[in-house]
């Protein structure tokens, strides 16, 4: 049975295709939908053009429009609806310098960080899958569409987004994506640390934190954050081995 949210977000994609356009429901709703967890928020993506976006529907924000994305509000729930892109060379191991909008779904995926990631719903319900994410979802790993090279050095910060996804959901780090982690880890030192902070939030509140502490060690990703946050390496790999540190799952607040 549908929910209220995916009812709402199938209204979005149904005018959008009224008028002529693609769009597909993308990204974690879908990937959390195979894996049978509570969807928070859908993201859209469309053949439309930013201002197309705007122009059909009566609330809109400007989110990120020079990336494509506006936000459409429909009854209090908001949608990020992004038109199909390609990103130009990367700048500073964190942002595109340009995207240039096509009307190409897969093309739009191909671009995206992990496989489970690059996966998306019609307006049928029918997934939409060109690199094989159900597939290693189902295998329990997780691993970069194409070249993990190319995806870290993109964005640098998809090495923390792995390291989360993979101890939120349990998941193993296929050998050639966790081999280019170990390579790239320096390549963290460009990102700013609020952005760090947050991947850091979410992997302390999340399913399996110590986990993620464990392979932030593993991997060496720690020794690269810009604000080394008070902590020696020699306190991060003991707390990697520290066993009641467990209870860190049962906090109430990150900090």
């Amino acid at each position: 049975m549908q929910s209220l949210m995916e009812r709402r977000a199938l209204a979005v994609i149904g005018e959008l295709r009224k008028h002529g356009h693609a769009a597909y429901m993308v990204g974690g709703c879908v990937r959390d939908r195979c894996l049978g967890r509570e969807v928070k928020d859908i993201d859209i993506a469309t053949s439309a053009s930013p201002e197309e976006v705007l122009r059909l529907f009566p609330r809109t924000v400007p989110t990120g429009i020079r990336h494509g994305t506006v936000t459409v509000i429909v009854d209090g729930t908001p949608f990020e609806v992004t038109t199909f892109r390609e990103e130009a060379e990367y700048k500073d191991y964190r942002r595109p310098e340009a995207v240039r909008f096509i009307d190409d779904l897969e093309a739009d995926l191909r671009r995206r960080d992990f496989t489970m990631n690059a996966m998306a719903l019609d307006w049928n319900g029918e997934l939409i899958d060109p690199f094989g994410g159900r597939k290693d979802l189902e295998d329990g790993v997780i691993r970069c569409v194409g070249s993990a090279d190319e995806r870290f050095t993109e964005d640098a910060l998809r090495m923390m987004r792995c390291i989360r996804f993979a101890a939120e959901y349990g998941l193993t780090i296929v050998p050639e994506t966790y081999e280019a982690i170990l390579r790239h880890a320096p390549l963290l030192q460009h990102v700013a640390m609020e952005r760090i902070r947050m991947e850091l939030e979410h992997i302390v509140g999340g399913a399996d934190p110590l986990r993620g502490i464990r392979l932030l060690v593993d991997t060496g990703l720690y020794r690269w954050f810009k604000d080394g946050m008070g902590w020696p390496a020699e306190r991060w790999e003991a707390a990697a081995r520290f066993a009641p540190l467990e209870v860190i799952g049962r906090l109430d607040e990150p900090s």
